[in-house]
């Protein structure tokens, strides 16, 4: 058995000695491991960067084994970052995201577009509301879409401040008022504003890890990633981490 795709790098495992196994998410072949001979030589080790962009041929006797890579450096995507912790913590989430939430060898070509599209973004001030818009994609994608676009309550289209917990839907500001303290905050840079500061997009990481651990990761597929039910991925959590720390600071030098 024999593919060829193009892929991006999500993990990267020492197997053995030399070896490693690697996870790929790929447009025809969905979520994929495979073994790389020489993985954690000194060769290999800038290929297998999560978030890379490679060549992968993957080849086996059966189409159940977990079989061989042979891959090729199409783009270093983590490399051209390198000065900025931020962007590099969100390419460590989204490859940590992806890799405990798709279920393995599932063609998921939109998810890999979305993907490829957010690592391939120049404008450094773009990478976090992109990736939280890339996390509702995912969340679309698995059925757990969030609607956004009207007040679950009075079907307005105005003033919508918050988001149900339990259904994922709009609620405006008057309908809402009652439950303030039930709902999630709906960051406005979700609704077009062009406007988020760190405060703005920890709510929205936090808008979409609510039903993350709702929905997928209460039953993740991997549990490399997810020791218990409802966890999220340390990558992910540090990237929350890491935003709540730069709000913090942005309100203390507001003060």
């Amino acid at each position: 058995m024999e593919w060829l795709d193009e892929a991006i790098v999500l993990s990267a495992r020492a197997h053995g000695e030399n070896a490693a196994v690697v996870a790929l998410l790929t447009p025809e072949h969905g979520r994929h491991a495979g073994l790389v001979a020489g993985g954690q030589g000194r060769n290999a080790q800038p290929i297998l960067q999560p978030g890379n962009r490679v060549k992968a041929k993957w080849r086996a006797r059966l189409i159940d084994q977990l079989g061989h890579y042979t891959l090729d450096l199409a783009n270093a995507h983590a490399a051209q970052w390198l000065d900025d912790p931020v962007i590099l913590a969100i390419i460590a989430s989204a490859c940590a995201v992806t890799e405990a939430s798709l279920p393995e060898r599932q063609p998921m070509p939109g998810v890999y577009a979305g993907l490829a599209t957010l690592f391939g973004l120049r404008d450094a001030e773009l990478w976090a509301p992109a990736y939280i818009k890339w996390e509702m994609g995912l969340l679309q994608a698995l059925g757990y879409g969030l609607d956004l676009t009207r007040c679950a309550a009075s079907g307005a289209i105005d003033n919508l401040i918050y988001v149900s917990p339990r259904t994922g839907r709009a609620v405006s500001a008057e309908a809402g008022a009652p439950y303030e303290e039930k709902l999630l905050p709906l960051p406005p840079f979700l609704l077009g504003e062009p406007s988020w500061e760190p405060a703005a997009i920890l709510q929205g990481l936090e808008l979409t890890a609510h039903f993350l651990r709702t929905h997928v990761f209460a039953h993740p597929h991997s549990r490399v990633l997810i020791a218990q039910d409802g966890d999220l991925p340390r990558a992910r959590q540090r990237l929350i981490d890491l935003y709540r720390k730069m709000a913090e600071n942005d309100e203390r030098g507001a003060a």
